[in-house]
C-alpha cells in the first residue's frame, strides 16, 4: 500500500509526533509498504512538474529520534517554517495525501488530535487512521471528555474548570488540596501540576494559560497507575507506571531510566484487571473512540478510576501502547498494519465516523 505517515505540526507535542512517525514510517517499509513519512506543518518540497508519486518510491529511513525535554512554543515551531507561513497544512501535503491509500495519523496533541486535521481529510475524501472529527474533538477536551464520562456513570476523578479570563487568584475549589492541574486540551503531561495549596495553583495556572485558554483542576486520587490500550475492540494487558522519583510528566514519560513499566500488571485485587478491561471499552464507547485508543486509569484497591482517554497514543520506543502489545506477543510491525487494516474495515462496511 501507498501510506504517508503524517507527523510533526505544530503541537506542543511536536517532537514525540516525529518520533512515532519515524517509527511507524521504518516498520511500514521494513512490511513491503510504500510508506512515506510527511511533516504535516513543514511540508514536502515536491519539485515543479515531479509525479507525486515518487514520494512513495523514496526509501531513505530515519532513525529513531531522541525526544528532549524542551517543550516547543509557537514561536519555536514558526520559526521551523522558512516561508514566514503559519499555516497548518505545509507545502504539498494534501496533494501526497490525495495519492495515498491511506494516511497513518502519527501526530499528538494540539490540531493533531482535536479533529481539525481529520476534518480536512474527510472534506477531501482522504482516508486516515483513528476516529474521527467529533469523537478526537471529545476527547481532546478533558472537560468534555469528563461531562460524557460522567454522563455514562464511569467513575473518574471531580474536575473544575478555570477559564483564561477568569485569572489565576482567589479561586475557592469544591475539593480539598492536593490537586491536579492541567491544560483543558493537552497532552503528555505538558503543562500538568500537582497542586498543595493556594499559591501553588496560582503559579500553576499562569503556566497553564501558556498552553492553553482554559485549565482542568482535578482532585488528587492516591493511587497506582496504568494505561491499557484498545485496537479494533481487542483489549491488550494493562501496563502499570512506576516512577523511580516524582511523577510520570513529560520527562519521565520519554527519557531512559525514570520510569519502570510492567505488563501484565501484578499483585492486583481480584478482577480488577478485568475491571480496567471493561471500563476501557465503556470509555472508549462514551467517547466515541474507533480503531484504536488508550484509556488511563488509577487503582486502590477495588477502586479503579479512569483519568482519560488518548485517541492517536504515541507509538514512539518509549510509549506504552506498543509495550502493552509486544507482551501480548504483537510485534511493533504487526500492531502498526492491525491499525491500518482496523481502520480500512471500517471504511469498507462505512462505519468510519
Amino acid at each position: 500500500m501507498k501510506i504517508v505517515v503524517l507527523s510533526g505540526g505544530r503541537s506542543t507535542e511536536r517532537n514525540v509526533s516525529i518520533s512515532s512517525g519515524y517509527r511507524i514510517t521504518n516498520t511500514l517499509r521494513e512490511k513491503g509498504h510504500q510508506a512515506t513519512y510527511i511533516d504535516l506543518f513543514l511540508g514536502y518540497d515536491l519539485p515543479a512538474g515531479a509525479n507525486v508519486d515518487s514520494v512513495f518510491e523514496d526509501a531513505n529511513t530515519s532513525k529513531d529520534l531522541v525526544i528532549s525535554d524542551a517543550i516547543l512554543t509557537d514561536a519555536d515551531v514558526n520559526a521551523l517554517r522558512e516561508d514566514g507561513s503559519t499555516q497548518l497544512f505545509g507545502p504539498n501535503v494534501l496533494e501526497i495525501c490525495r495519492a495515498c491509500d491511506i494516511v497513518f495519523l502519527a501526530l499528538h496533541g494540539g490540531d493533531g488530535e482535536n479533529g481539525k486535521v481529520q476534518a480536512v481529510l474527510d472534506l477531501n475524501n482522504i482516508k486516515y487512521t483513528g476516529s474521527g472529527v467529533i469523537a478526537s474533538g471529545n476527547c481532546m477536551n478533558k472537560a468534555y471528555s469528563k461531562k460524557l464520562m460522567l454522563q455514562d456513570q464511569i467513575p473518574t476523578a471531580a474536575y473544575v474548570e478555570i477559564k483564561r479570563e477568569d485569572g489565576v487568584k482567589d479561586h475557592q475549589l469544591p475539593f480539598d488540596y492536593p490537586v491536579v492541574v492541567k491544560p483543558t486540551s493537552g497532552g503528555s503531561s505538558v503543562g500538568t501540576h500537582i497542586v498543595h495549596d493556594a499559591a501553588e495553583l496560582e503559579a500553576s495556572l499562569v503556566d497553564v494559560f501558556r498552553f492553553d485558554v482554559s485549565a482542568m483542576v482535578e482532585e488528587f486520587i492516591e493511587g497506582r497507575e496504568f494505561s491499557l490500550g484498545v485496537v479494533n475492540g481487542y483489549t491488550y494487558p494493562a501496563i502499570e507506571i512506576k516512577v523511580n522519583d516524582g511523577w510520570y510528566d513529560f520527562e519521565h514519560k520519554f527519557q531512559d531510566g525514570y520510569t519502570e513499566f510492567i505488563t501484565p500488571p501484578t499483585d492486583l485485587e481480584p478482577g480488577v484487571h478485568d475491571k480496567m478491561k471493561q471500563m476501557a471499552l465503556a470509555t472508549m464507547d462514551s467517547l466515541g473512540l474507533q480503531n484504536y485508543g488508550r484509556i488511563d486509569f488509577l487503582v486502590n484497591g477495588q477502586d479503579v478510576w479512569v483519568i482519560e482517554g488518548n485517541n492517536l497514543p504515541g507509538m514512539t520506543p518509549h510509549s506504552l501502547l506498543p509495550q502493552e502489545a509486544e507482551n501480548d506477543g504483537v510485534s511493533y510491525g504487526d500492531l502498526v498494519e492491525d491499525i491500518i487494516e482496523g481502520k480500512l474495515k471500517l471504511y469498507a462496511e462505512g462505519l468510519n465516523n
